[in-house]
């Protein structure tokens, strides 16, 4: 075996992932010309170009597409194999690469973490907030968190949290100021703070329940975000009524500094699931996060 071109194999396959060399060589800690040298090193002693480069992109070349689908799951597995040794010692090690929602971090991720922290000091979770729907697989990831029906059906999902409802809340003062909204179609004369999603640009339209109608209603207001935590701040603020998932809002509904509004228009949604692919289902770092979240979460939720 040749020990250089092994040795430098990782280098590609960050380039690869992260469609360039500055992205590779920061997710690694290595100068991009490091990683330019290791790039140059394995496609010499292959005798192939693995990379089409221009001044703007970095693509793999078919060539290089047939390599790495080779060589990607062979190190991914002597990865696995190294993480399981220390396993059976005891100790789980290595990088565990997840994408998660911001909305899901405070809802279900911040006590796992601070679990984890605890039983596995030799583990480094690495958390990437991403509100678009991922391919985990593509993008490197060992797995990510959506609502149920978000998941795609060939990955394994295991739920994190219970079935919650999105709901609307406005604070005390909010109310008192501009009233109560009693119809969905109040909802018109009221400030309600609108959000943009990020991975297509549109202003999301809130879900409703009228009767045993689903409605998909357009708001407007004089505040539109992206993050559905500044949402709930701007409505803890006075400002006007916010559309969130219950558990972000459940310790405000109990202090009374935000009430909900309209019950029985709220949807219910699936809850928060882990998801990953099937081969990832036994490596030791990632079944010690399922098996702590599956702990911590039960007991606060």
């Amino acid at each position: 075996m040749n020990r250089e071109l092994l040795a430098h194999l990782p280098v590609v396959l960050a380039v690869a992932r992260r469609g360039g060399f500055a992205v590779a060589a920061a997710e690694l800690g290595m100068s991009p010309s490091a990683v330019s040298h290791a790039v140059k090193t394995v496609e010499d002693q292959l005798g192939l170009p693995l990379f089409a480069r221009t001044t703007r992109s970095v693509a793999l070349t078919e060539a290089g597409h047939g390599f790495l689908d080779t060589v990607g799951p062979a190190l991914i597995a002597i990865d696995e194999a190294a993480e399981r040794v220390g396993a059976a010692r005891g100790r789980v090690t290595g990088l565990l690469r997840l994408n998660i929602p911001r909305v899901a971090l405070s809802i279900a991720i911040t006590p796992v973490m601070v679990e984890m922290a605890r039983r596995h000091p030799d583990l480094t979770i690495e958390i990437t907030s991403d509100d678009g729907l991922v391919d985990v697989v593509a993008q490197g990831f060992d797995a990510g968190v959506r609502l149920g029906a978000m998941i795609a059906e060939d990955m394994i999902a295991v739920r994190l949290t219970p079935p919650f409802q999105a709901i609307m809340v406005a604070s005390p003062a909010y109310l008192a100021d501009r009233g109560t909204p009693r119809a969905i179609a109040d909802l018109a004369r009221h400030n309600c703070i609108g959000f943009r999603l990020l991975s297509s640009g549109a202003v999301y339209a809130w879900d409703l329940r009228d009767g045993g109608t689903e409605l998909s209603v357009s708001v407007a207001g004089t505040a539109r975000v992206t993050d559905p935590t500044y949402a709930k701040e701007l409505a803890l603020a006075d400002i006007g009524i916010a559309y969130l998932f219950e558990p972000l809002a459940r310790a405000e509904l109990a202090a009374g500094t935000l009430v909900q509004l309209m019950p029985w228009a709220s949807l219910d949604e699936p809850g928060l699931f882990l998801y990953f692919p099937r081969r990832a289902a036994d490596a030791p770092k990632l079944r010690a996060f399922i098996d702590t979240a599956k702990e911590v979460l039960r007991a606060t939720g």
